[in-house]
């Protein structure tokens, strides 16, 4: 079968969320279009992008909306170049018959790696005397606190929680670990009260939503760290802003928050004691390739006629039923 897909990253997500390696391997398999408008697309323009075509590979900041699904008449499957399908609405993609499907978490390594410098910086400020030198001044000695003598917190342990505990008791520290799936695993005020450092790396669900709020942050120790790597919805800003304010805490580290694409809210990032990344702890050559490759690949299996990998909503495919492709 003569397979089209839209790909819709803008140049600006290709770069960083896709690549040329990755568009080859789907050229192999498919004639692709792509998005040229500069902009993200969604809804009825996203529809009116894909007409012709077979399948849709979106970025994390293209959505998958009710109304591209309802008008994508001739659309068999949707593809998230990424883990997180919160933005698709998967019951108007079942209702039409479309398939969806996510990518694998490649970002393992990537996350966790930036987790610890994060945590690295905030032990040690290093941002600070940068900050300082790069304004031609001559920062102060700061005194630091020692990661291998330090208590590290983590609040969910998949993946990335368990790449991260790895990584930082090679480093000497000791990990505690909350995370109600696993039977021995400490309540989360236990953790807070012992941990110096604190990383969230919870599940955003709706038994997360503002997980961290006054009263997790008056749980902490005074003067420890936090560090989100999850997602924004799980931490009530006014409450991190309070608990940085009265310096109960002494700093934060966000790479996730409020703002559009999940990136911290500019009024924290501007902190002098919070530091503040883009939502780039995914953002590697490798990570982003592993999952641009899932989606080559899935696109790849629906052209040869076989089910792809990957797949969300399988019994509700019927557009691919239809054309004798089923699980």
């Amino acid at each position: 079968m003569s397979f089209r897909v839209l790909l819709a990253h803008t140049e600006e997500m290709f770069a960083g969320y896709y690549g040329e390696r990755a568009l080859a391997e789907l050229s192999r398999h498919a004639t692709v279009i792509r998005n040229t408008t500069g902009a993200v697309l969604a809804g009825r323009a996203l529809a009116e992008a894909a007409a012709g075509c077979d399948a849709i590979i979106a970025d994390r900041a293209t959505p998958g909306l009710a109304q591209t699904f309802a008008e994508a008449s001739g659309l068999l499957s949707f593809h998230r170049c990424a883990v997180d399908i919160s933005t698709i609405d998967i019951p108007a993609a079942s209702a039409a018959g479309v398939l969806v499907t996510r990518a694998t978490p490649g970002f393992v390594d990537a996350v966790a790696e930036l987790g610890i410098g994060l945590i690295l910086d905030l032990a040690r400020g290093i941002t600070d005397a940068a900050l300082a030198y790069r304004g031609g001044a001559t920062p102060e000695g700061r005194m630091g606190l020692q990661l291998s003598r330090a208590v590290l917190g983590i609040v969910g342990h998949g993946r990335i929680g368990r790449r991260l505990e790895e990584i930082a008791r090679a480093m000497g520290m000791r990990v505690l670990v909350n995370d109600p799936a696993e039977r021995d695993s400490l309540s989360l005020p236990a953790l807070l009260a012992q941990s110096d450092i604190v990383v969230c790396l919870a599940p955003a669900i709706p038994e997360t939503e503002n997980l961290f709020d006054a009263r997790a942050f008056a749980a902490m120790k005074r003067g420890g760290y936090f560090v989100n790597l999850a997602r924004g919805q799980l931490v009530n800003d006014e409450a991190l802003e309070a608990a940085l304010e009265t310096r109960h805490l002494a700093g934060a580290a966000l790479d996730v928050g409020r703002a559009q694409d999940q990136r911290p809210a500019l009024r924290l990032a501007q902190r002098p004691d919070v530091i503040a990344t883009p939502h780039i702890a995914g953002l590697t050559r490798e990570a982003a390739e592993h999952q641009a490759m899932d989606t080559a690949q899935q696109v790849a299996a629906l052209a040869a006629g076989r089910w792809p990998d990957g797949a969300v909503n399988p019994e509700a495919a019927r557009r691919l039923a239809a054309k004798g492709i089923r699980p």
